[in-house]
């Protein structure tokens, strides 16, 4: 798993080791490596193709942002929290205006992190489909754009309220739920959170996850 440790200055987290001083792998109490975990180093798990349940006791985030081709670049993003039984915990979505793909899928996962410490979220394993910010999370790519490092600043100072967070990449088509209701900011007026249920327009993921298909 990984795990929070004392902060370091943002500058430092930029143009060094973005998230690795924050973020430790060790194993589980069974002596194996937990779903997701990773600790920045060369051997990396590969991408998952389909959804995975969390262990008992933790809850996945699969988080997803979307920015529009041409030269709108209308954003939204959005979020799904689930438990180990594949349960619908909470989803998110809102739009954020004018956003490169790279902010839209880092303010995705900022807005994910915000979600569980407010509900006092304390063990939490977050997937994206988004490579680059995943890399940028276990420390394996850097981001320049000002956008961007803002981004990263927020995210950084959330880290220390989790006490056990795991980073994993999963492939697009193992991402369809985070990706319905990234569709479903696009078209509202304001954001919107679902509770215990999922809209109806993404219900058919639910299930095709649960499934595991």
């Amino acid at each position: 798993m990984m795990r929070v440790h004392r902060p370091l200055g943002i500058g430092s987290m930029l143009l060094c080791h973005p998230f690795s001083a924050y973020l430790v792998g060790s194993r589980a109490a069974s002596g194996g490596r937990r779903q997701g975990d990773n600790n920045g180093s060369s051997s990396l798990e590969p991408s998952a193709s389909t959804w995975r349940k969390p262990e008992p006791g933790r809850l996945k985030l699969n988080f997803d942002g979307s920015s529009k081709h041409g030269a709108s670049r209308r954003a939204s993003i959005s979020g799904v929290y689930r438990d180990h039984e594949g349960g619908f915990v909470l989803g998110y979505a809102e739009r954020i205006g004018t956003a490169t793909s790279s902010v839209a899928e880092l303010a995705a996962l900022r807005r994910g992190l915000e979600v569980a410490v407010a509900n006092g979220w304390r063990s939490v394993w977050v997937e994206g489909d988004a490579k680059t910010v995943v890399d940028v999370v276990r420390s394996r790519a850097r981001v320049r754009a000002q956008e961007d490092l803002r981004l990263c600043g927020e995210i950084q100072a959330l880290l220390p309220l989790l006490d056990d967070m795991s980073v994993s990449h999963v492939r697009r088509q193992g991402n369809p739920l985070a990706h319905g209701f990234a569709k479903l900011g696009h078209g509202a007026a304001r954001p919107r959170v679902w509770r215990d249920v999922p809209a109806d327009e993404v219900h058919r993921f639910l299930q095709r996850d649960a499934e595991g298909r």
